[in-house]
């Protein structure tokens, strides 16, 4: 019997598009007018990244931490902690780390965190007290892979066989939800944190990320992160739906952002910044790398994150630069992935755009894989063939190609110790953005583009509603189990904007569905209640 209503729940959460893949109109997403990761007045990287951590002189450490953490446990800032060899959260605990609070890596033993399904790990620091992760090698001798690296692991939807998997790189840690995934699974805060010199190899080709993201869920949060000097990826996420903003990949030696095993999560505001002589010699360095699994199969979810407001920054200044030749591509979209990127800027690698394979090529085709309000800039090649080429360069994606990375007009991006991303007035990427007058808009596809706020939420909630014609809007409000809650709003609306309010002080804390219905389809979108 409990099986038959479980298939019902999952049947009815199909039907309503709970599991539907992300959309660039989801809230998540701020409308801003520029395209890249900065505007002409934000530098959110201010006050608290550092662009030299090599010469940074950190406290001794006081405390070590080594095997497993099993109860709930706080790290002060007035102690300099040191991971000793591989460092477990386990399932039921939490690790809450103080603002301003130092965590150095050991080299020898390969020290790492590691925060298993079921646990968290709330590091929330704040501008001027960032949370640091850093080598234990003095000032002037560190380097990529001193020490391991960040790995959090949840219980979200993967698509490897059972729905979990050994997360990569060698620590004991499973990650993926199984046969009963939670998608909205928590694995706790990150904020205002940087991660230095991590990335070290357990044993070849397994090497730890700088931060790694393995089936963990849209609970979980992220943002204002700096990785520097990874010796592997600077981040990477192995399926779930974990949302982020703000991260820097700084100095890495492999690829900056790469996406894997059916992750389906949104990032917004992300930058990275290439040394011209530091690059992988194994598989090479990209941008962007994105497979659906290793094997380019067609198991579900497929790989579809949605990436918004991107500035990299490659090897290339310009076309004088000397790189290192095992620099490969701005974006090595592959393995049947569906990743969706707009409003970005990628500049200056040998590559600009490869789509590989004929089933990444079959996704662009069909709108599955999006490259959309998007420029391209110094390459040695913008496109891996005329396969690229020609997609790219369809009109309605609005993208385009510049000679020289100097025609973006970018204050100082190339600047390895005191860098500045932010357009000039005259940038061509100023006012560049799917959200104004030259990008897409949802109205085309469904006849209304439908927003809430705020999200989360604690009481009173607002929808607001632009209509392309009048007609009848259906707003209904599920739990996640396909329950209908509340039938919302069901009335004629007119052409244009309309704004209506609920209240959901009621309502225990958890996600939520609300579907929007007009005679053209049905969006969905993700309420978040406090």
């Amino acid at each position: 019997m409990k099986k038959i209503v479980l298939s019902v729940a999952i049947m009815i959460a199909v039907s309503l598009g709970l599991y539907a893949q992300n959309s660039i109109n989801d809230p998540f997403f701020e409308h801003v007018p520029y395209s890249g990761a900065f505007g002409q007045q934000d530098d959110w990287t201010a006050g608290w990244a550092n662009w030299t951590p090599q010469n940074t002189v950190y406290p001794a450490t006081n405390v070590t931490i080594s095997g497993e953490i099993t109860q709930n446990t706080t790290w002060t800032a007035g102690n300099t902690y040191l991971l000793q060899g591989f460092v477990y959260v386990n399932d039921g605990a939490t690790l809450t780390i103080e603002p301003g609070t130092v965590i150095r890596g050991d080299k020898d033993s390969k020290g790492s965190l590691i925060i298993r399904r079921g646990a968290k790990l709330m590091a929330e620091g704040t501008i001027d007290n960032p949370i640091v992760f850093t080598s234990n090698q003095p000032a002037g001798n560190r380097y990529y892979g001193d020490w391991g690296g960040v790995i959090l692991c949840g219980k979200a939807t993967i698509n490897q066989s059972g729905g979990e998997a050994i997360i990569e790189g060698g620590p004991d840690a499973t990650y993926g939800g199984g046969t009963s995934p939670d998608d909205a699974d928590n694995s706790g805060s990150l904020k205002y944190v940087r991660i230095e010199f991590p990335g070290i190899a357990f044993v070849p080709d397994k090497e730890i990320n700088g931060l790694t993201f393995g089936g963990a869920g849209t609970g979980t949060s992220a943002e204002y992160i700096q990785v520097s000097y990874s010796g592997d990826d600077s981040y990477e996420w192995f399926g779930g739906k974990v949302n982020v903003k703000h991260l820097i990949a700084f100095r890495g030696w492999d690829d900056d952002f790469d996406t894997d095993n059916g992750f389906g999560g949104m990032l917004q505001f992300c930058v990275a910044l290439r040394d011209p002589e530091i690059a992988d010699p194994g598989s090479g360095s990209n941008g962007f790398e994105s497979d659906n699994d290793a094997n380019g199969s067609s198991n579900t979810p497929i790989t579809s994150p949605v990436f918004s407001n991107i500035s990299i920054f490659g090897p290339k200044v310009d076309a004088t630069t000397s790189i290192n030749t095992n620099f490969k591509r701005a974006m090595h979209l592959r393995r049947n992935t569906q990743l969706k990127v707009y409003n970005s800027i990628f500049t200056g690698f040998p590559t600009g755009l490869f789509i590989d394979g004929s089933a990444a090529q079959a996704n662009a085709t069909a709108d599955d894989l999006v490259v959309k309000n998007t420029v391209i800039s110094g390459m040695g090649t913008f496109f891996a063939s005329d396969f690229e080429r020609n997609y790219f360069k369809t009109s309605d994606l609005k993208n385009d190609t510049l000679v020289n990375n100097s025609d973006l007009h970018i204050a100082d991006p190339f600047n390895l110790e005191s860098p500045d991303f932010r357009p000039l007035a005259e940038s061509p990427v100023a006012n560049k953005s799917t959200w104004g007058s030259d990008g897409i808009n949802e109205l085309k596809k469904y006849g209304l583009s439908v927003n809430f706020y705020p999200n989360p939420v604690d009481a009173l909630g607002n929808f607001t509603l632009e209509i392309k014609n009048s007609g009848r809007i259906i707003i209904n409000l599920y739990n996640m189990n396909g329950s209908i809650i509340q039938c919302i709003s069901d009335k004629m609306m007119s052409q244009g904007v309309n704004n209506i309010s609920v209240n959901l002080s009621g309502l225990p804390s958890g996600m939520y569905v609300a579907t929007c219905t007009s005679d053209k389809g049905t969006q969905m979108i993700k309420i978040f209640k406090d």
